[in-house]
């Protein structure tokens, strides 16, 4: 099995953090900010360079205003 970094599943989530975020208009920094986290903690992670832990998921979730239960079960059908 694959390391979860490595595969299709994990960037299209990547591609979707990005989205979710672009689609507000919000730039890595705002999105920092938000989230009290550098900007380059957000690079990192948009760019798989680092992963989310589950709790870190569900604050950038509710930063964006999303339910992080909601991008969970998408995932889990990708899976």
């Amino acid at each position: 099995m694959a390391k979860s970094m490595h595969t299709a599943a994990w960037n299209k989530l990547l591609d979707q953090l990005v989205e979710m975020r672009l689609a507000r208009g919000w730039t890595q920094q705002k999105l920092a900010e938000k989230i009290e986290r550098t900007q380059s903690f957000v690079s990192k992670i948009e760019r798989g360079e680092r992963r989310l832990d589950v709790l870190e998921f569900c604050q950038w979730m509710h930063a964006l205003g999303i339910d992080p239960a909601e991008v969970i079960s998408l995932l889990a059908k990708e899976v």
